[in-house]
């Protein structure tokens, strides 16, 4: 099974981008869209001078509670940047989406409660809801966490979207918000 198979398995079709667009940002962006796998992992992540965005983080179900996901990630720690990423709501339905919430509070990720994420999927026409999660070595706060997820969303996300899916996402601001007083 190939990296793009293992993601679009493990992750809903409302978060994925596509295989084009993804090959897109490698060939095009790759000097900071990166793509690390092995046999029992898949990261997509953009790493910029001051953060890193992970865009997915797949761990086979064979090699989960082995270490191999605080090992991804404290690689990245290791080059002292903030790292945002973005994952569903706890849905109690689905145990996953607890397990990972944990995995990442456990490896020192804040939740952003400023941040509100709305978008529409194109693939779907539904709304998902995700939450920002970060981690940052000098307690960045959630504004900031907030101007680098509006840059990652502007640069990667919609990146050549209407060519890709034939129709643009929407607008930044119609998709990323904050609120300062939830953070209090």
């Amino acid at each position: 099974m190939n990296w793009y198979e293992k993601l679009n398995q493990y992750f809903p079709i409302e978060e994925m981008k596509s295989k084009e667009h993804m090959e897109l940002l490698l060939k095009e962006k790759g000097n900071i869209y990166h793509k690390n796998e092995g046999p029992h992992h898949v990261m997509m992540y953009v790493e910029m001078d001051d953060f890193i965005f992970i865009d997915y983080l797949f761990v086979s179900k064979d090699a989960r509670g082995q270490g191999l996901g605080k090992k991804l990630l404290n690689k990245l720690k290791l080059k002292q940047k903030p790292i945002i990423l973005e994952v569903e709501p706890v849905n109690y339905e689905d145990t996953d989406t607890e397990k990972r919430l944990n995995f990442y509070e456990r490896e020192g990720f804040h939740h952003a409660k400023s941040i509100g994420y709305r978008r529409r999927s194109l693939a779907t026409k539904e709304i998902t809801e995700l939450e920002i999660l970060y981690w940052s070595p000098e307690d960045d706060d959630e504004e900031t966490i907030y101007e680098k997820m509006k840059q990652t969303y502007e640069m990667i996300h919609t990146y050549k979207d209407e060519q890709l899916y034939g129709e643009p996402y929407q607008d930044v601001d119609e998709v990323l918000s904050y609120n300062n007083s939830k953070n209090n």
